[in-house]
């Protein structure tokens, strides 16, 4: 199993906050022999009507040398995991878990938006200190 995020638990309480509730910690997914681990996958309920809301998060904190190169790779990740999810569990969206100091700086540029523009890319960014989420990308 890979070794967690040092964002995880940051994350994990802020989307506890927020009223979710942990499903999977992590969410592990299997391709034929293949295994991969999504950091958290979480639900909630959002009116009797409407039933459950089930999402996957995948945390990155963009701490290495090149913010670029962590975008390359969270990317990779994201659109592995999202076509994984697809087939599996396709009632349940992929969320790229981000701080603050992330969002504002590479997602916040050209080639962030660029990534956004779209809606392909769904982002959760939040605030590692307080523990709460400051934005959904898309709302």
């Amino acid at each position: 199993m890979p070794a967690k995020d040092i964002y995880h638990d940051s994350v994990k309480k802020a989307i506890i906050k927020d009223g979710w509730t942990i499903t999977h910690d992590p969410l592990k997914l299997k391709v034929g022999r293949k295994k991969v681990y999504i950091d958290l996958g979480a639900e909630r309920l959002l009116c009797a009507e409407k039933g459950m809301q089930k999402i996957a998060l995948e945390i990155k904190s963009f701490i290495g040398q090149s913010d670029v190169l962590d975008l390359e790779h969270a990317l990779g990740q994201y659109v592995l995991y999202q076509k994984i999810l697809a087939k599996q569990q396709p009632d349940r969206c992929l969320y790229l878990a981000v701080n603050e100091t992330a969002f504002n700086g590479i997602f916040s540029d050209e080639l962030g938006q660029m990534l956004l523009a779209d809606e392909t890319l769904r982002l959760l960014v939040f605030d590692e200190r307080e523990e709460v989420i400051v934005q959904w990308i898309p709302q």
